[in-house]
């Protein structure tokens, strides 16, 4: 599974020929927008800076996209979705946590989480977590150090932190004790390389 990152919450992970895409940045975001294919797109918040699902139609592929709480199977991927209450812009939303099953693994991507308290029925289908999406930036997402509590609550295997500038992203890795960490140009990671693993934090550089 290779992971790239393409600023805001906007991920890219692929395993074999099949990309999943997490929170594409639209065109009517302030954001730069990258583009490529992607056969699944998951979107957490209907928000330009995470709903621009037309950023990855592209090159002949459209994707299946997923906006809203659920199960769904897609090619071999298993995803559930869970609303959870968020502020964006100033006002109570909805932003959807997944949980997705591929490669053996279990991803988990937070989205546009603003507190750390999580439902009772989110918190127990949360039991392993091996990859850890989660926002850092503050402000209408969870700051670093609540960022960092949650993560080491969930007992994640692997964290990678989004969403955060310079500031926060140094501020997220000393509450984690990860100051001496390298920023990398994608992850490649196989569940043999992350069991028994135990918070590592890998910070992607934007692509």
């Amino acid at each position: 599974m290779i992971i790239t990152y393409y600023g805001k919450q906007f991920m890219r992970v692929q395993f074999g020929d099949t990309v999943l895409a997490f929170n594409p940045i639209s065109k009517d975001s302030k954001e730069s927008v990258s583009r490529f294919g992607a056969d699944i797109a998951l979107v957490s918040l209907d928000h330009p800076d995470y709903a621009g699902v037309e950023s990855v139609t592209y090159n002949g592929k459209e994707p299946f996209t997923i906006t809203g709480p659920g199960e769904y199977e897609v090619d071999g991927v298993y995803i559930k979705g869970y609303a959870v209450p968020t502020t964006c812009d100033g006002r109570e939303r909805l932003n959807i946590v997944y949980i997705v099953a591929l490669e053996q693994m279990t991803l988990v991507y937070l989205g546009a989480l603003h507190s750390g308290e999580l439902s009772q029925e989110l918190k127990e289908a949360l039991d392993e977590v091996d990859v850890l999406f989660v926002p850092v930036g503050g402000g209408e997402v969870l700051p670093p150090d609540e960022a960092q509590k949650l993560a080491n609550k969930l007992g994640a295997r692997i964290v990678i932190p989004m969403d955060g500038d310079e500031k926060n992203m140094k501020q997220f890795l000393k509450e984690a004790g990860a100051e001496g960490v390298k920023s990398v140009d994608k992850a490649t990671l196989k569940k043999k390389d992350i069991d028994g693993k135990e918070g590592e934090v890998i910070v992607l550089k934007k692509a």
